[in-house]
């Protein structure tokens, strides 16, 4: 049974989407957007744009009761490769070396003119 997922501790959906889907032991995590939810601001450069999606996803992930254990595939999307470097090292950080399956895709244009949006598939 399809349930959907929300949470406050991550930005509501800009347009019609939900903020994650579980169904049975299945979870889609819609692609985040570095905005804090504490100010509505997004963040300034990749590092900080990077751990802010991840975080949001994070909250996401936890309010299904799972963690980020249970991710097993990411889909990234960058809006310059250039920035490839430097979200690894936030986005590694986040797995403890058990990392999941994972696309980074540069693509012409994010949201709000965001650098990186990411979301999550998540079994558990």
């Amino acid at each position: 049974m399809k349930n959907i997922i929300s949470t406050s501790k991550a930005p509501g959906a800009i347009g019609p989407y939900s903020q994650g889907i579980k169904d049975g032991q299945m979870m889609f995590v819609s692609g985040q957007l570095p905005i804090n939810v504490e100010t509505n601001q997004m963040e300034q450069g990749i590092v900080a744009q990077t751990n802010r999606s991840l975080a949001n996803a994070k909250a996401i992930v936890e309010q299904a009761g799972l963690t980020m254990k249970n991710v097993v595939k990411t889909t990234v999307f960058l809006s310059d490769m250039n920035n490839f470097s430097k979200m690894n090292e936030v986005y590694m950080t986040y797995f403890d070396g058990e990392f999941p399956a994972r696309s980074a895709v540069e693509v012409a244009r994010l949201p709000k003119d965001a650098l990186v949006e990411i979301e999550l598939i998540v079994i558990g």
